[in-house]
């Protein structure tokens, strides 16, 4: 399997639903024009098999399609299947007959089906492959019933809500997947007319487009004709050119957020982004291969004060590993179960564990100093105020902590391939539990996606369970499962980060963190 450079930020939340944000209601509304986002972000690989990130994902939404949407509320509604049945190890999906690709052929329920047995295709190396399909499912179609099959060997709970988040190539795509790698060739609402990496991509509505969620057409009222995404670094730029009226719409999670809070017709909203923590590697001859060192890096740093660092007092302390709303579970799998806060036991844990303090005042074992290297995204605000705030709390235990701020593919080359580092800030951000789980145990990279090569056998023990059991007895399995993470210090729990949305001159609606390209709506005046 190819190391997932995006999972560094997961976001899967491409079923998202449709309808505009209430504060602009219906004959405000003006069509055609542009509507301009701002981001820092820079896609990867267009190919929806290959992204996990949350950059490709927010690229693909305007040109890809799914089978169904996602409410606030996280039920599913219609988009691309009609209608559809579940059962435990099996849901059947009612295909539309109307739907378009953007190359101008329609979109056929073996083509649907196409997409899934791709993606379980080990050949073909999906990242996708175990995190929204689980392992042994199966896709079959029928094109003159207009019916996809997916099955899997065995209950799972979340068939029907992680199939609705994968983007359906179709057409000339699924014959020629070198297409997708600068273009989009898919049965969304826009087509994507112009890339142009590190500046902008341009998107213009297709005309024939009569099947969105919510009954969205190409004629529905209010939307643009043109989107644009401009790719700027500077958040500080980017709100400069909302404040002075060259953009509709951007995310802001730093210090500016102040400077848009005074300026006059911008709304306003808070939503949430992701989780923030930091994964500890238990690789063989690490120093976080021994539980008394992970143990003992938890209980150095205090949990308020490492989610104020990390959110600029922004974000609420993590409570579960799942933060993407809507939740399909909602439970606090942290408070008692993270090693409490106490410099002085983890010292004396330390010591217990043969970890002496050396003439330099690091903590040495068998002659090897107790020695870390931290690496984060020099980019992500707050993985840098992690990363420092983490290294003084533990130099004061005696740990001494390289900090190496890289870009996010030197990351993916050191987590995913080379495993050369001890402590990592992983924004892991999904929408069900069971897609962490390839993350959170298996084969450890590269043969897998399990970079922090976690083993905990009770984890593992109660998420297979977790997995077949639907409802909220399920949920409370997956309570448990990662709180077995936690009592073990496989992890560091910090914060759920939030942003503050700004929207001017339209209303928009966010799922997910990621705004929903068909709830897009110009505003008159």
């Amino acid at each position: 399997m190819k190391k997932p450079m995006a999972a560094l930020v997961l976001l899967l939340v491409a079923g998202c639903g449709g309808t505009p944000a209430a504060s602009a209601p219906a004959g405000r509304y003006v069509s055609g024009g542009t509507f301009t986002v701002v981001t820092s972000a820079e896609p990867g690989k267009f190919d929806p098999a290959t992204a996990t990130g949350s950059a490709t994902n927010a690229a693909l939404a305007y040109a890809y399609d799914t089978l169904t949407s996602q409410r606030d509320d996280g039920t599913l509604t219609p988009r691309i299947a009609k209608s559809w049945t579940i059962e435990p190890s099996k849901v059947t999906y009612r295909i539309r007959d109307d739907v378009l690709c953007n190359d101008g052929s329609k979109l056929t329920a073996s083509q649907v089906a196409q997409n899934f047995s791709y993606i379980m295709d080990p050949k073909n190396e999906s990242p996708l492959r175990e995190i929204l399909a689980p392992v042994g499912l199966s896709a079959t179609a029928d094109d003159a019933a207009g019916t996809v099959t997916l099955t899997t060997p065995k209950p799972y709970s979340f068939l029907a809500e992680s199939a609705a988040q994968v983007y359906l190539v179709c057409g000339a795509g699924l014959k020629d997947r070198s297409l997708l790698e600068k273009g989009m060739v898919g049965t969304g609402l826009y087509r994507l007319t112009e890339f142009v990496p590190g500046d902008h991509r341009t998107y213009t509505i297709r005309p024939e487009y009569a099947w969105g969620p919510d009954g969205v057409t190409a004629k529905t009222e209010g939307l643009p004709q043109t989107i644009t995404i401009k790719q700027v670094t500077s958040e500080s730029t980017q709100v400069n050119l909302m404040i002075s009226g060259q953009a509709n719409s951007l995310a802001v999670t730093g210090p500016d957020r102040a400077r848009l809070e005074r300026t006059p017709g911008v709304e306003l909203q808070k939503v949430t982004t992701g989780p923030g923590q930091v994964f500890l590697n238990h690789a063989e001859g690490r120093p976080g291969a021994d539980p008394a060192v992970r143990k003992a890096l938890v209980q150095a740093t205090d949990p308020v004060e490492l989610a104020k660092v990390a959110s600029g007092g922004s974000g609420v302390l993590q409570r579960q590993l799942v933060t993407i709303v809507p939740r399909t579970c909602t439970y606090d799998a942290v408070t008692g179960n993270r090693p409490a806060f106490d410099p002085a036991a983890a010292a004396a844990g330390l010591e217990a564990a043969g970890w002496k303090p050396g003439p330099d005042g690091v903590r040495v074992k068998d002659g090897k100093p107790l020695a870390l290297s931290f690496v984060y995204e020099a980019s992500d605000a707050g993985g840098t105020a992690i990363a420092e705030y983490a290294s003084a709390q533990w130099k004061q235990l005696g740990v001494r902590t390289e900090l190496k701020g890289v870009l996010d593919s030197e990351i993916d080359r050191l987590v995913f391939s080379a495993g050369d580092w001890d402590a990592t800030w992983m924004p892991i951000s999904v929408s069900f539990p069971s897609e962490l789980v390839p993350f959170l145990s298996g084969k450890s990279v590269p043969k897998g996606v399990n970079f922090a090569s976690i083993a905990n056998a009770e984890y593992e023990r109660l998420a297979a369970r977790a997995v077949e059991t639907p409802g909220e007895a399920g949920c409370e399995l997956w309570r448990q499962a990662e709180a077995e993470l936690f009592k073990n210090a496989d992890l560091l729990p910090i914060v759920e980060r939030t942003a503050l949305i700004a929207t001017r001159g339209a209303s928009i609606r966010f799922a997910g963190g990621a705004l929903v390209p068909s709830s897009i709506r110009l505003l008159k005046g």
